[in-house]
């Protein structure tokens, strides 16, 4: 793993504050490979011999919640809302204190990724990692060839250029349109702005896939956790981004079959059942 400030590996292998892990160091009662160690030194606990007191540290790998919601429409992707809306934590509610990465809208829909691992949350949303997004989206109208061209070109959305990957035809009917739009920017609303700024607003918006991860056919409402496949890629890619070995353990398993040991009861460690939450009852157009 990467090198990390030893006062941070000090206080989250249980011995106290990162202050007081500070006073530790200054203290001399820290050494790195038998040397003395400094405040503001870093150390790699998987490859270094920290000792505290005479004691050499324990290092043991940080375990995080990976978990994929479809989120709704008329749900907010955020973990509070002052005014009692629906949140994402209220559909899915687990022990662990996960927060959701890469907000959708209240109207839109889709794949929205709740987990404890800041340093992934950073990873998928930063736009220097360059992480696609793609949607679906049912637009009103039938645009033509040129405004498609138009729309992978790029236009001009607060004095900048709004540039889309791929913007595809999936279906036409009845004077309407279902697209299928990748994008890598994250600018609020810019599907919808974009849409409505050529003539043909959305009237349905759905996240299908999110970085390497893909929504596949888990129902609006329901939740799953991240199968060990789903982890060992993001983090693969985690470490294709920033060139830092990740050796990082993940919880899995889905719903209220958590705390089942995977491999249990004929579900294999990548084929778990999804927990349902139910979602309003509503008519939805599909393509």
């Amino acid at each position: 793993m990467a090198t990390e400030r030893l006062q941070k590996i000090l206080a989250r292998a249980g011995y106290g504050s990162r202050r007081a892990c500070e006073s530790f160091i200054e203290e001399g009662r820290v050494t790195v490979d038998g040397k003395p160690a400094h405040l503001g030194d870093s150390a790699d606990p998987e490859t270094q011999r920290i000792v505290v007191d005479g004691q050499t540290l324990r290092y043991k790998p940080p375990t995080y919640t990976y978990i994929m919601l479809n989120k709704p429409q008329g749900v907010l992707s955020t973990a509070q809302d002052p005014h009692g809306r629906r949140t994402v934590l209220d559909l899915v509610r687990v022990q662990e204190r996960v927060y959701p990465v890469g907000r959708l809208d209240y109207e839109s829909e889709g794949l929205i990724l709740l987990t404890d691992d800041g340093d992934l949350a950073q990873q998928l949303t930063h736009p220097s990692y360059e992480h696609p997004r793609v949607y679906r989206a049912l637009v009103s109208g039938e645009p033509p060839a040129e405004t498609l061209d138009r729309w992978r070109r790029g236009i001009v959305l607060d004095g900048r250029p709004a540039r889309f990957d791929k913007v595809e035809v999936e279906s036409q009917m009845r004077g309407e349109t279902w697209l299928r739009i990748t994008v890598h920017e994250g600018r609020n609303h810019l599907v919808r702005r974009v849409a409505a700024a050529l003539g043909h607003p959305v009237e349905r918006l759905i996240r299908v896939e999110m970085g390497p991860l893909k929504l596949g056919d888990l129902p609006s409402g329901r939740w799953r956790r991240l199968t060990v496949s789903e982890v060992k890629i993001i983090t693969e890619k985690r470490v294709g981004a920033s060139g830092v070995r990740s050796q990082r353990r993940a919880r899995t398993g889905t719903g209220r079959d958590s705390s089942r040991p995977a491999g249990q009861r004929g579900y294999s460690r990548d084929s778990y059942p999804t927990r349902t939450e139910p979602s309003p009852a509503r008519k939805k157009r599909q393509p």
